[in-house]
């Protein structure tokens, strides 16, 4: 990612050359269809650890594969569906699997005359994640007993959520922020927010928050300041976002 201006300023990031870039949509227009937007940024940005089941009901062991083989096995099916909100016009629904003349395999389209390689994925997966306030997943079992046992447990935990409706995020956020008074928009003008500039608006907020807590406690004689295991809590603004 070359971009030099801050995110705060951008509509959309360049991930290759001129050819391909990821939009930051506002908060309307996830809006519009949250779960499909975060069903479509978690496939993008998962992480072996995360599709655990469904690699092994294809007969796949999720700790023998990297991110960018898992990616190259999911996106080809949702390049066919709508990626406006990230892509914007672009045309993916041609992105396969095809092999070079020296047999190796590519993530390509004929049609844009682009290939998705794992640097580039791994370039475009860590932007989402900046966007959305995402964590890369990098868990591995430390054995086989391990590993089995996990896959009974996320099985057990997907037939459980299985059940259940799906249950909105950011609206929740969006509800809870507006009517928490260190967020200056109402339900209207945070529409037009992108979801970057939401997203640290709320870390900013959380840490705030934490920061007068810890300081009521440190002017109450509550808190020992010099026992205190990160120094970024004596501040209100962040080190990093």
């Amino acid at each position: 990612m070359e971009n030099k201006k801050s995110l705060l300023k951008l509509s959309s990031i360049t991930i290759l050359d001129t050819r391909l870039s990821i939009r930051i949509p506002t908060v309307g227009e996830i809006l519009e269809d949250e779960r499909t937007y975060y069903s479509m940024i978690s496939a993008f940005t998962a992480g072996t650890f995360q599709y655990m089941v469904e690699l092994d009901d294809m007969g796949i062991d999720f700790t023998a594969i990297t991110d960018y083989e898992l990616f190259k096995i999911i996106f080809p099916a949702f390049a066919k569906s709508d990626l406006s909100l990230l892509f914007g016009n672009l045309d993916m629904s041609d992105f396969d699997i095809y092999k070079d003349n020296s047999q190796r395999e590519l993530l390509y389209s004929p049609g844009n005359d682009m290939e998705i390689n794992e640097k580039t994925y791994l370039e475009l997966a860590d932007t989402i994640r900046k966007i959305n306030l995402l964590e890369k997943v990098t868990y591995r079992p430390g054995n086989e007993s391990a590993r089995k046992y996990l896959l009974e447990k996320e099985r057990r935990k997907r037939k459980r959520n299985s059940r259940k409706p799906y249950e909105p995020y950011l609206e929740k956020l969006v509800v809870s922020l507006v009517n928490t008074s260190e967020f200056p928009y109402n339900y209207e003008s945070c529409m037009d927010l992108s979801i970057y500039k939401f997203n640290q608006s709320f870390r900013q907020i959380q840490h705030k928050i934490a920061f007068d807590n810890m300081m009521i406690g440190v002017y109450a004689g509550t808190v020992d300041v010099s026992r205190l295991g990160d120094k970024n809590a004596l501040s209100w603004i962040p080190d990093k976002y």
